[in-house]
């Protein structure tokens, strides 16, 4: 049930079938157990490294920083078998969907240089900084600081949910450089974070199923080189927007419970589907191509240098809302007891997509935000 292109390019069959062999051989040895949210939670430097020698990261970064200069559309195709397989992509996954792209647009050739080929190879891995206590998704209202010191910045404030902070080498931080003249939106500035940092405090937030994932960061007057500037000083707005219609449009806004509904297909066809389970899975499984046709709208209207933003936030609120009702829809459909630390791997696979359920409808911004930026976009208020 992994999706397919359906596209009669041979480059994107041959390549998709490289990679469904290259997971079949990680699966089949062990290195890594399919799991559902693995962009979040699948945390494996190693496999990261392993990924990036095959040359699938930093697709589209150009060869000049080190990555192979390929096409959306191919990186998009490593992306969905990645998801669909459940494999532990989360160490590479901001820094190779959303902050290269964002390099590539507003860095500088220094930073460029410096961050780019460690990306393409796996091997540095980023965290986001925008959510703050007091603003959320709501990102017009960061309070974060940054206030010039001679030939350096001083950031102050605090950052909330930033997954991989604690194991990231590297964040891009939204923080208000300048006098809110122009409106709410205005006065805010991008800046690249190198981690550690001696006055950055890294706090881990626990979720329900006891993991850390996400993190506290604060920043206690941090000092940071005046060339941590990311694009253009008081514009970080403009610039943030273009960055989360990265993050907001992916694959992974419909594919994190692909691995539930691949297994709970699994288990149907080995044990027999009730007519009501056929029809739940044929609904289920056709939402799921009706959201990968608008995201490769969204990509390509990305690969032409467009910004998508509405159409980037219809497809997370769709997607968040699609990946909680197949979750709900297995249970409720299933024979099978959610149970965590079981010798049935679908009790299993169920029980972790229970407690990642809540966290679908608020990262990446919470479907409220979302649907004010989608009215907001047609005309609507």
């Amino acid at each position: 049930m992994a999706p397919t292109t359906g596209s009669a390019d041979s480059t994107h069959r041959e390549l998709r079938n490289e990679v469904r062999k290259f997971l079949a051989a990680e699966i089949s040895t062990g290195t890594f157990i399919p799991q559902c949210d693995s962009w979040m939670a699948g945390f494996d430097p190693a496999f990261s490294a392993r990924v990036g020698e095959r040359g699938w990261l930093g697709m589209v970064v150009p060869t000049a920083y080190g990555g192979h200069g390929r096409s959306p559309l191919e990186r998009l195709v490593v992306a969905e078998e990645m998801l669909a397989h459940g494999a532990p992509v989360a160490a590479h996954w901001i820094a190779d969907r959303q902050t290269a792209p964002n390099l590539l647009k507003f860095g500088t050739e220094e930073q460029k240089e410096r961050y780019l080929p460690g990306i393409a190879s796996g091997t540095t891995f980023f965290a986001i900084g925008m959510s703050e206590p007091d603003a959320g998704s709501d990102l017009a209202s960061v309070r974060t600081k940054a206030v010039e010191d001679g030939d350096s910045w001083r950031l102050t404030g605090t950052k909330v949910w930033t997954t991989g902070a604690h194991l990231a080498h590297a964040m891009i931080v939204l923080a208000r450089t300048d006098t809110d003249e122009s409106g709410r939106h205005g006065g805010l500035s991008q800046f690249v974070v190198d981690l550690p940092n001696p006055n950055i405090e890294i706090r881990p937030i626990r979720s329900i199923d006891g993991a850390a994932h996400f993190n506290e960061v604060i920043f206690h007057d941090a000092k940071i080189p005046r060339s941590a500037l990311l694009g253009t000083r008081a514009d970080g707005w403009v610039q943030v927007m273009s960055e989360l219609a990265f993050e907001r449009s992916g694959p992974e806004r419909y594919l994190s419970t692909m691995p539930l509904l691949r297994a709970w297909a699994e288990r149907l066809r080995a044990q027999g589907a009730t007519p009501e389970q056929r029809v739940a899975l044929g609904m289920l499984t056709s939402r799921a191509w009706t959201l990968r046709r608008m995201s490769l709208i969204v990509a390509t209207e990305l690969a032409a240098g467009r910004s998508p933003d509405v159409m980037a936030a219809m497809v997370k609120d769709l997607g968040s809302t699609f990946e909680g009702d197949l979750v709900d829809v297995v249970r409720r459909s299933s024979d099978v007891a959610a149970r965590l630390h079981t010798e049935d791997p679908f009790a299993e696979l169920l029980a972790h997509s229970l407690l990642h359920t809540p966290a679908f409808t608020l990262r990446g911004g919470t479907n409220e935000i979302l649907r004010s930026i989608i009215g907001r976009g047609m005309g609507l208020r």
